[in-house]
């Protein structure tokens, strides 16, 4: 029963589909023609007519040679996860599987659901890959639900489906803050940037509170436009410099918002090629930059 509802359990491997794992039942539709077999046969018996036996028994071989073909629409499948993609939260995951066709059969009307479901048909001796979409809702680790691969193929009488769970899990960074705040002063490490003429910079640096004599040119209008107050932009040369990114110092009510605001600053930092380090309790990056060094850090963010 457990296999039944949940399937077997998570499996790191590729998944072949056999006789213990292909389940068969009939549809509405198979018990409406179930139906129609139990008629004719009755009609044929009241009138002892040979020809309302031969349609009966006609309907009742298409019926139970079905199942065979329905049963084979799955059966010898090779079912594989790939390789996941890290996303941040509220974006949609996507859950990428690898479906192989062994022999020389072609798999018609082959879907498989996770919350929505994809119907593909595969050729013999290839496979294909399907993305199965899921919402991103928290950070951290985010597992595979139960994966249901099923078929009504040929007729629509059977239904044909086995569930299958993967060791297969995405990771999800918090969610970037909307708003693009100026970079914290951390002390002596950003003692030089912050001493610059950021405006006359040329490379992104954060945004500030409006003072009066800053450039019009320097007012981000995007943020006004939604609400969010007068700011002006900030840039600064480019040179190479360093600071931390502290959580203890970072501005928020809750956990959520400090780190989603220094998810947003790894974001900047990394595309204006500043050197950064991370302080986090119990973990500490030091200043760098590049794609292992902004993974490592958006990865201490997500499960911190």
């Amino acid at each position: 029963m457990s296999r039944f509802i949940r399937g077997e359990p998570p499996s790191s491997g590729p998944i072949i589909l056999n006789q213990r794992r292909v389940f068969i039942l009939p549809t509405q539709r198979g018990l409406g023609f179930v139906l129609l077999i139990v008629i004719v046969l009755l009609i044929a018996f009241i009138y002892n007519n040979n020809l309302a036996y031969m349609l009966g028994f006609l309907l009742a071989s298409i019926f139970f040679v079905s199942i065979l073909h329905s049963f084979k629409a799955l059966a010898g499948l090779v079912i594989q996860a790939g390789h996941n993609q890290a996303v941040f939260v509220g974006d949609q995951v996507g859950f990428n599987f690898i479906l192989q066709n062994p022999v020389n059969q072609q798999r018609l009307a082959v879907s498989i659901k996770l919350r929505g479901i994809r119907e593909i048909s595969i050729e013999p001796f290839q496979s294909q890959n399907v993305v199965l979409n899921a919402d991103a809702t928290k950070r951290g680790w985010l597992a595979c639900d139960k994966v249901t691969v099923f078929s009504s193929y040929p007729l629509g009488l059977f239904r044909a489906w086995s569930p299958l769970r993967f060791d297969s899990r995405v990771l999800v960074y918090p969610r970037p803050a909307s708003l693009v705040p100026a970079f914290p002063d951390t002390g002596d490490a950003n003692a030089g940037i912050q001493n610059q003429n950021l405006r006359n910079g040329d490379e992104f640096y954060g945004l500030k509170t409006y003072q009066a004599g800053d450039a019009i040119r320097q007012i981000h209008w995007r943020a006004y436009a939604k609400g969010r107050g007068l700011h002006s932009k900030q840039y600064i040369g480019s040179g190479s410099h360093e600071f931390w990114l502290d959580y203890a110092q970072t501005p928020g009510s809750d956990v959520e918002e400090r780190l989603s605001m220094l998810c947003r600053w790894v974001i900047e930092a990394e595309q204006a090629g500043l050197n950064y380090g991370l302080l986090l309790p119990g973990i500490k990056l030091i200043p760098n930059n590049g794609r292992e060094h902004y993974q490592a850090c958006l990865r201490a963010l997500a499960l911190f």
